[in-house]
């Protein structure tokens, strides 16, 4: 996972072993785990998640 450090609380790189990949149907993007392949979340506003590799 990503680090967070105490002094401003910004995450340094990219959150690890997550994708996300856009959902043509919904217009929404959903977040993977890379190494089950799971589908973990939906992001209900169809922007991207921050920090977390988008798959082609």
């Amino acid at each position: 996972m990503a680090v967070n450090p105490p002094r401003n609380g910004r995450r340094i790189g990219a959150v690890r072993k997550r994708s996300q990949v856009l959902n043509p149907k919904t217009g929404k993007y959903v977040k993977r785990d890379t190494v089950t392949g799971k589908f973990l979340n939906v992001k209900q506003d169809g922007t991207k998640f921050k920090g977390v590799r988008t798959e082609k």
